[in-house]
């Protein structure tokens, strides 16, 4: 590809930021290093390198856990929000904000639909609100940054025991789902030892039926207007990309509909530190991007992404390889 050919628009890409003002530690297994402070260091490292670019980025993704659970112990989740969004506002860019595990374990879901992490933009008809007796039920909408491109934000705790309660019926309808996957009496530890089914997890979650008929018909939409789209959320939902305890409950419903319409080219997603990457079968690649948390400070994990015509090029750093995504 010709170097002198400027990319059409770059937006900016980082996950599991998790940051809380608390000594180092350790994940759930106890098996990875998790570094709350210095995250903070390495968004900030982030936010300059973009400032630098020759195309400076006109979005940046953030895709979930943006602090960690620890705060809430500590009543300080406000707090190490109000921080990291004050270094996220650095950036010119706007910051399109995804909602993981950890949102929930600091915020309600009304909390949410309230504070600077509901980035939600109305820019079309067909920006329908999933509404439950009054109540918007899921936090899932699409952007167009510019003319053939759309990004397209999921919200894959739309079922979940995180940020549902009951006597809501989607509470109900998600414990009878783990409920007959997982018996242990935490739900948080993985049925079984292998397979798909570990991803029956708390810390998990899935999306429902009328958030999954919105994605057909906006993929609809961009097919018909021959546009380029980008879906993102924080679970992966290809087994390929992820360990499976990472994957959304029902991630294959989510690919069959992703699969039936050619205007998918990329899914980008967090939750899994370890990052990980899959082309399949229809062309789509599957970005997991590694976590924030999981970084020592001598290192760095965020990409930039340049966008043209016939592909994307992820620039990564750090930990975050360098990809050619061509369009399928």
């Amino acid at each position: 590809m010709d170097d002198n050919i400027q990319p059409l628009f770059t937006f900016g890409v980082i996950a599991d930021i998790q940051y809380a003002d608390i000594e180092d530690g350790f994940n759930f297994l106890h098996t990875r290093k998790r570094y709350y402070r210095n995250s903070l260091s390495l968004l900030r490292r982030a936010n300059e390198k973009w400032s630098r670019e020759a195309v400076q980025p006109i979005f940046i993704l953030q895709l979930g856990d943006i602090i960690d659970g620890f705060n809430k112990q500590h009543n300080a989740s406000e707090k190490a929000l109000e921080t990291i969004i004050n270094e996220l506002e650095k950036s010119n860019a706007k910051i399109h904000h995804i909602w993981g595990n950890h949102e929930f374990y600091n915020f309600s879901r009304e909390d949410l639909m309230n504070s600077v992490l509901y980035s939600k933009i109305s820019e079309s008809d067909l920006d329908e609100v999933i509404v439950e007796n009054g109540i918007e039920l899921s936090y899932s909408y699409h952007f167009s940054p510019v003319p053939k491109f759309r990004f397209v934000l999921l919200d894959a705790y739309d079922l979940s025991l995180l940020g549902r309660k009951e006597p809501s019926e989607k509470y109900y309808q998600s414990l009878k789902i783990i409920q007959e996957h997982n018996r242990n009496e935490n739900l948080n530890h993985p049925p079984g030892h292998a397979g798909m089914e570990r991803r029956f997890v708390q810390f998990n979650g899935g999306f429902s039926k009328a958030q999954l008929e919105w994605l057909d018909k906006v993929l609809t939409f961009s097919d018909n207007n021959l546009e380029r789209v980008t879906v993102i959320s924080h679970l992966p939902i290809h087994p390929h990309s992820t360990d499976p305890v990472c994957l959304a409950w029902n991630y294959d419903e989510v690919l069959s509909i992703l699969h039936s319409h050619r205007s998918v080219v990329c899914f980008m997603a967090g939750h899994d530190h370890d990052g990980g990457y899959f082309l399949d079968e229809c062309g789509v690649h599957h970005l997991t991007f590694e976590g924030v948390i999981e970084t020592p400070p001598d290192s760095d994990a965020f990409g930039t992404v340049y966008v043209y015509e016939d592909r994307m090029i992820l620039k990564g750093k750090g930990r975050v390889s360098d990809r050619v995504l061509l369009y399928p």
